[in-house]
């Protein structure tokens, strides 16, 4: 490449740059708008990478066991929220494990799961 041409590319570059910064709006929130669920991480670690043991160990007695082809979900249902815990095998042969974690109120709307992990370990 020579220098024209590299010089021509940088330029080019430096105007798509100029391109990729457009302003960003905030929404704000107001009383015929939900706010969006915070998704809290914290606490989440009880539960995900655990198997059923542990977790109905943690819980007690699941409320739903659905077993598939491939996977698991354990329902457990409290006053405050319903959690699914979805379990996959990993690494081959090992025992499923929790991969994935849903909660929502018993009405259906979004809660937060760590929030609902702390609420039924103290079921």
């Amino acid at each position: 490449m020579t220098g024209k041409a590299r010089i021509a590319a940088l330029a080019g570059l430096g105007v798509l740059a100029g391109c990729a910064t457009a302003p960003v709006r905030t929404p704000t929130a107001s009383p015929d708008r939900p706010r969006a669920t915070v998704v809290n991480p914290a606490g989440l670690e009880r539960v995900l990478g655990r198997d059923a043991d542990a977790v109905i160990a943690l819980f007690g007695p699941a409320d739903q066991d659905q077993r598939e082809a491939r996977g698991r979900r354990l329902q457990f249902v409290g006053p405050a929220c319903v959690l699914d815990a979805y379990l996959y095998a990993k690494d081959g042969g090992r025992a499923p494990v929790v991969t994935w974690i849903d909660a929502r109120t018993p009405e259906g709307a979004d809660f937060d799961r760590a929030s609902c992990v702390a609420a039924l370990s103290r079921r």
